[in-house]
């Protein structure tokens, strides 16, 4: 893979290569990266991509449009379709969330500017949120009359608590990065429009870790959650066990002897 390299997804969507970190990017500037059915299938296309690419350490999700990150649903698709095409088209958008989701390699989500509804729960999505001083972060699904309907209400209470997700929802307010960063809505704060660069770096110190140990450390992570003690050892033991006698086991503990920097076969 080289150093870097663009592969479109549709219009919409684009993933960069920076050695083994993949940069997915939501490329809509006119409409403020608002997700419509194609950019949603194309998210998911993109998503399947990079599931497959064992070349893949870390992803991150970025953003082209300078004021927002993604500002959610396109409401103007969305109000044009009948109650039986939303009903249609509700695999399609769910699809987009899920893929980032369920990436199997950390991610990390890189925001600026508006990062509401959809937009807000595709970087909740993320494993870590990098936000600079401009974004405004959301919820506010109930003041159009529906829910957040990309995870929020399942993610957001992982993050910070039942009560305080039940409070951003319940009031569909607005957080400012200062807040959010203190609520632990997003986990770093950037310098302005410094947001992408901080994400990459971090991504690139993450990705020069075991691509097979960390596959697995963020699959005990994701499936041990919330499951009681006993059940949740139970899942990091399967995931030890699934790296313990691996070819990255091997050179990393060889590196370590031989003081120097593993060359991780990733097998």
């Amino acid at each position: 893979m080289g150093a870097e390299s663009d592969q479109r997804f549709g219009e919409f969507v684009a993933v960069r290569r920076h050695g083994h970190v993949a940069e997915l990017v939501l490329d809509r500037p006119k409409a403020m990266n608002a997700v419509s059915t194609e950019m949603a299938r194309s998210i998911g296309a993109a998503c399947a991509a990079l599931g497959a690419d064992r070349e893949v350490r870390v992803t991150v999700l970025t953003s082209t449009h300078a004021r927002a990150f993604c500002v959610g649903a396109d409401l103007k698709e969305r109000n044009s379709l009948s109650d039986a095409e939303l009903v249609r088209q509700r695999p399609t958008a769910r699809a987009a969330y899920t893929g980032v989701l369920e990436l199997p390699m950390p991610t990390v989500a890189a925001v600026h500017g508006f990062a509401l509804g959809g937009g807000f729960e595709l970087a909740l999505s993320c494993d870590l949120i990098v936000a600079d001083p401009t974004a405004v972060v959301g919820l506010p699904e109930v003041s159009v009359g529906v829910i957040p309907g990309g995870g929020g209400t399942q993610l957001l209470p992982r993050r910070v608590g039942a009560a305080r997700a039940a409070e951003l929802i319940f009031t569909a307010r607005r957080l400012e990065a200062s807040e959010a960063h203190e609520l632990g809505l997003v986990d770093q704060l950037a310098a302005e429009g410094a947001d992408r660069d901080e994400a990459l770096a971090l991504a690139s110190r993450i990705a020069a870790n075991s691509p097979v140990g960390l596959r697995a450390a963020k699959r005990a992570l994701r499936l041990g959650h919330g499951l009681d003690l006993r059940a949740g050892l139970e899942v990091e033991d399967a995931a030890w066990r699934s790296v313990a006698f691996s070819g990255d086991r091997t050179e990393g503990v060889a590196a370590f002897n031989e003081k120097r920097k593993p060359q991780w076969p990733g097998e």
